[in-house]
This record gives structure tokens, C-alpha cells and sequence, in this order.
């Protein structure tokens, strides 16, 4: 999987909003995006860092796919 490496947390934050998550709150340098789409609340922590440090980008997307219930790599492919 390769996972991009010019994705900073605003545009990520965007792209996640077609999986219904939505910045429901913003304390210094981080948002919290949440999503109910699959029933139940789930909320994820983005740093608001421009690019995202590969290993942060890579949490977050195993994080956010796992809810989703799909595969990192599809996840990956349609950021």
C-alpha cells in the first residue's frame, strides 16, 4: 500500500467527509472528526499539519478502515 505523502490534515478532514465524518471540534493544532454512518459514533484525532508524517496518515487510515469495515488500500486509492 502506498500511502500518500503531500496530504495534509485540512484536505484529509475534507476527503473523510464522504464517509460522514465531520470536524466536531478543533483544540489547538488537531481535529476531531466524527462519523455515525455505520450505526455507532466513531471519532478520530487529526493533527492539523501540512503534509502529515507517513506514519500518522497510516494510523488514521487503519484507524478510520477498520470502522469502515474495507480494506486500508481502498481507502488509500480513493484519497
Amino acid at each position: 500500500m502506498k500511502v500518500p505523502r503531500n496530504l495534509g490534515g485540512e484536505r484529509l478532514a475534507v476527503k473523510l467527509g464522504k464517509y460522514g465524518y465531520e470536524v466536531t471540534r478543533t483544540t489547538g493544532s488537531h481535529m476531531r472528526l466524527s462519523s455515525s454512518i455505520k450505526g455507532h459514533q466513531h471519532h478520530v484525532t487529526v493533527p492539523r499539519h501540512s503534509p502529515l508524517k507517513v506514519g500518522t496518515l497510516s494510523g488514521i487510515l487503519k484507524d478510520v478502515a477498520t470502522y469502515l469495515q474495507i480494506s486500508v488500500e481502498e481507502l488509500a486509492e480513493d484519497l
